[in-house]
């Protein structure tokens, strides 16, 4: 008996906790998070698109165009040349043949403008060009 509580004063170490299987787990999390999110790209501004009774959702991946009501032309979130289109839309379809170009007008915009980025974006080489527009429910 004695020795037992010799041995035991004799001891006296500290508990350790094991981290690892912590460090591990949330560093799992933190993957699974990323793999799963899906990322979105915008035409980095805020338009109000026309109603259509016969707009169809596009599960596709596609190529974005955007044009504000006061005609400005934006690409990839910065404010573009109507010139710069074609360059740009022939590096994106480069990139991803088999994606659609979208133009994102408001329904404010210059249609003028829309049949010219339109064209620019048939010139650089895209087959699918259309325009986004929302279901007349959608809001």
């Amino acid at each position: 008996m004695i020795q037992i509580r010799d041995s035991l004063r004799r001891r006296k170490a500290t508990p350790e906790v094991n981290i690892s299987p912590l460090i591990d787990l949330v560093f799992l999390l933190l993957i699974f998070f990323m793999v799963t999110t899906s990322f979105v790209k915008e035409t980095g501004i805020d338009i109000n698109r026309p109603n259509a009774e016969t707009a169809v959702v596009s599960k596709q991946q596609a190529i974005l165009v955007g044009i504000a009501d006061n005609g400005e032309v934006h690409f990839d979130g910065k404010a573009i040349d109507i010139r710069s289109v074609r360059l740009l839309v022939a590096r994106a379809v480069a990139d991803k043949p088999d994606a659609d170009v979208v133009v994102v007008a408001d329904k404010a915009a210059p249609t003028g403008i829309l049949v010219r980025v339109m064209d620019q974006c048939r010139l650089a080489g895209a087959e699918r060009v259309s325009v986004a527009t929302q279901n007349k429910g959608e809001r």
